[in-house]
């Protein structure tokens, strides 16, 4: 007798998120840092309560750390859930952000995104070499379905290139002003980044399992 129910199809029923909201909650407490930074000096002149801060980094990174919880919280009761990589980013910002303004010491702040980013890349880059396993098919599977070597052609991609931005914040915060590395984490990493994940679309394209191919994997 064949078998007349059909399996639902998961999440079916469920409205599609706005992409500019997602966005917005993890580009927000980056823009906070940049603007209270900017604007530090005037800030705590126009409030002395501030001035305990004495500059505007210590002042920007306690602000950074108040933004990137609200957004969290935001994104937890938005989305249903917490990503990955917005949460071991903000766990990371809090961990290294107290650090810097228990010490004083902006350096804490300055080498967070070099951590993060060699976490993510030793993650993935260990995951596929040591396990043989695309550990970012985990992490977007609900969002692009992908054959396995599509998986690792992303997988290897956004490892080495978690390298290269780890390596790109060490020569910025060692060589440039304070300044410049809060304006180029936004106005500089944000903009590489989009274009590295559009130069990525030819691969998600080419190796792209359709409805049918999927359906057939799965019964295989």
């Amino acid at each position: 007798m064949s078998d007349t129910t059909a399996k639902p199809e998961a999440r079916s029923d469920k409205p599609a998120k706005n992409p500019f909201i997602k966005l917005a909650l993890e580009l927000g407490p980056l823009l906070v840092f940049f603007f209270v930074n900017a604007r530090g000096a005037s800030l705590m002149e126009s409030y002395p309560a501030l001035a305990g801060f004495r500059e505007p980094i210590f002042l920007a990174t306690a602000v950074f750390m108040v933004a990137i919880t609200i957004s969290l919280i935001a994104s937890r009761l938005y989305l249903g859930r917490l990503p990955i990589m917005p949460l071991v980013s903000g766990v990371v910002v809090l961990f290294f952000g107290a650090l810097t303004l228990w010490l004083h010491d902006d350096l804490f702040i300055k080498l967070k995104p070099t951590i993060v980013n060699m976490m993510f890349a030793t993650v993935l880059l260990g995951g596929l070499w040591v396990f043989r396993l695309s550990l970012l098919s985990y992490v977007f599977d609900d969002a692009f379905h992908l054959t396995e070597e599509g998986w690792q052609i992303l997988t290897l991609r956004w490892g080495l290139f978690f390298v290269f931005l780890a390596l790109l914040n060490e020569a910025v915060w060692r060589t440039q002003s304070t300044d410049f590395w809060v304006a180029f984490k936004v106005w500089g990493v944000m903009p590489i980044t989009f274009v590295f994940t559009m130069l990525q679309i030819p691969v998600m394209n080419r190796h792209a399992v359709h409805g049918e191919d999927k359906d057939a994997d799965q019964t295989a």
